[in-house]
This record gives structure tokens, C-alpha cells and sequence, in this order.
């Protein structure tokens, strides 16, 4: 078992590496002069050649790369154009807000979308699976930032119920959670559906069944445990996609997290931030993922036994 963890964990290198090349090299393609930036219109050509001379933007780009992967590597991922303050000290000081809203609406969706999947299947081709699927279907064709606005304008705007913006109190909360959370949930009862349809149709069901069980227990000790398993590896990746879906709702709703804070950024031109902001996201959702992989491993016998016979 601790070599397949060791395993996933060397996987991730790459990975960091890749990510970390691609948005350098993004941002060093996107037009725009960091030292004109930081200098302002109304500087000379000369200070600008001393101030890029300076900052090493003149240096060619791999050389460019090697340095800031070594900075970060030191802890160093850069300072802010916009308020000269440390990009790590600021995106540590934003995540706690995304993190909260990200786990409260992973909550919700996985609160609502595994019962309602697993009731469908159940009862499969009735009303009650009908209306879940439609929903579903909804959930997952709507676009974030237009559901987040028919939220405010319904209940923030006419019925009153809940504030338009803020993240510090838990009424400032259910909005941008449900906006978050119902592509998720979506999916997550989708997937449950048909997980539950495969596992329900097995021999051993049928036995348990013949043997008199009744079908709470049925579905609850056999069925629902095997189940668990694609579940459980799609609840993570979207656990994932919602650190990175919290761009869009963040700005919506004018929550102070990662995803204002990149949305800031990209309006400067603030790079150091930009960069360091996709970063951090990109970091957090592939230790996001290799916790499910570990988990998928502990949950599922197969890939248990197969490292203890290598072992």
C-alpha cells in the first residue's frame, strides 16, 4: 500500500513541473510590459530598460523560468506590482475563504446528489427519477456566473432572503454555496445513478435479496458500500473543480478569496499574482487528487491486494 502512495506522490513532480511552465509561459506570451506596469505611462524608455535590466525580463525565457522554479522552491513566489506585498503571504491569506466556500458546497452536493441518485436508482423510470435527471441535467448545462445572478436577483433583490455579497456571516454563505455546489451535485447524483444501476443488478444482490433481507438493508450493506467506490473518485475531482469554479462565483459574489484575488490580478496585469495564484490552485488540486487516489485504494480490495502481492 505505501508503494502505491509512494508512487502517486512521484507522479505529482511532473505534474507541479508542467503546470508551472505552462503558466509562465502563458503569462510571458500574454502582451504587456511588467516594467511599464509598475512605472506608469508617464515613464521614460530609460527607466524602463534599467527597471526590466533590474527585474531580469530582458534574460531569455528558460533562464527566466530556472529562476523563478528556484525561488519557489525557496519559498519566494514573488512579490505583487500592484501592493508590493509578498504573493504567498496574500494567497494564504485569501485561501482560507475559498477553502470554506469550496467544502461547504462539496457538502451540499454530496448531502443532496448521493441520496437523490441513489433514490433514482431505486426507482428507476419513475416521476421521482425523472424530475432528479432533469435536474440534473439542468445543473450541469447552466453556466455559474448566470445561475449565481438569477440567485441575487430572486432571493437577494426581491424576495429579500439572503445578501447579495459577503463571505462573513453563514446567511452570506448559502448563495454562493448552492451556486457553487449545483453543477457538482449534479454530476454526483448522476453518477450514483448509474453506479447503484450496475451494483443492484449483481448476483449478489439477488441473493441477499432471496434471503429474506429487506431492501433498506439491502441497499445499505450491499449495494450502497459497493457503490461507494466511483463515487468516491468523482466526489474528489469535483472537490478539485470547485477550487477552481470558485473563480467565477468568488467575483459574483464578491467573496474574498483566491478567486477575487486572481480576478484583481488579471485586471492590473499583476503577474508575480496571477502566476502565483494559478499556482497554488493547480498545487492544491493535484494533493486533492492523490488523497482520492489513496482513498480510491483503500476503499477498493482489489488494488489493496495487488500491492501486498508485489509487497
Amino acid at each position: 500500500m505505501w508503494r502505491y502512495v509512494l508512487r502517486r506522490v512521484l507522479y505529482l513532480l511532473p505534474v507541479f513541473v508542467g503546470i508551472s511552465f505552462f503558466v509562465f509561459l502563458m503569462l510571458h506570451l500574454t502582451p504587456g510590459d511588467p516594467a511599464k506596469m509598475i512605472l506608469g505611462d508617464t515613464a521614460t524608455e530609460e527607466s524602463v530598460q534599467e527597471l526590466r535590466r533590474e527585474m531580469g525580463l530582458n534574460d531569455p525565457f528558460l533562464l527566466q523560468y530556472w529562476r523563478y522554479i528556484k525561488n519557489a522552491i525557496a519559498g519566494n513566489i514573488g512579490r505583487s506590482y500592484i501592493t508590493k506585498s509578498s504573493v504567498a503571504h496574500e494567497v494564504m491569506q485569501a485561501f482560507p475563504a475559498t477553502v470554506k466556500l469550496a467544502l461547504f458546497s462539496i457538502v451540499l452536493a454530496i448531502a443532496i446528489g448521493v441520496p437523490l441518485g441513489v433514490i433514482s436508482a431505486i426507482r428507476q423510470y419513475s416521476l421521482m427519477d425523472n424530475l432528479a435527471m432533469g435536474f440534473a441535467l439542468v445543473g450541469i448545462s447552466m453556466p455559474v456566473f448566470w445561475l449565481g445572478l438569477l440567485l441575487i436577483l430572486l432571493f437577494s433583490v426581491h424576495l429579500g432572503w439572503f445578501p447579495a455579497s459577503g463571505f462573513d456571516r453563514f446567511r452570506q454563505m448559502i448563495l454562493p454555496a448552492v451556486t457553487l455546489s449545483t453543477p457538482s451535485l449534479a454530476i454526483i447524483s448522476r453518477m450514483s445513478r448509474s453506479s447503484m444501476l450496475e451494483v443492484i443488478r449483481q448476483d449478489y444482490i439477488r441473493t441477499a435479496r432471496a434471503k429474506g433481507q429487506t431492501e433498506f438493508r439491502v441497499i445499505r450493506d450491499h449495494a450502497l458500500n459497493n457503490a461507494l467506490i466511483p463515487i468516491v473518485t468523482i466526489i474528489g475531482l469535483q472537490f478539485g473543480g470547485l477550487l477552481e469554479g470558485a473563480v467565477v462565483t468568488e467575483a459574483v459574489f464578491a467573496v474574498p478569496g483566491i478567486g477575487s484575488l486572481l480576478v484583481e490580478a488579471i485586471k492590473t496585469r499583476d503577474y508575480p499574482m496571477v502566476l502565483g495564484g494559478v499556482l497554488f490552485i493547480g498545487i492544491v488540486f493535484s494533493l486533492v487528487n492523490l488523497v482520492v487516489d489513496v482513498l480510491y485504494a483503500w476503499i477498493d480490495p482489489r488494488i489493496k491486494a495487488q500491492y501486498q502481492e508485489r509487497g
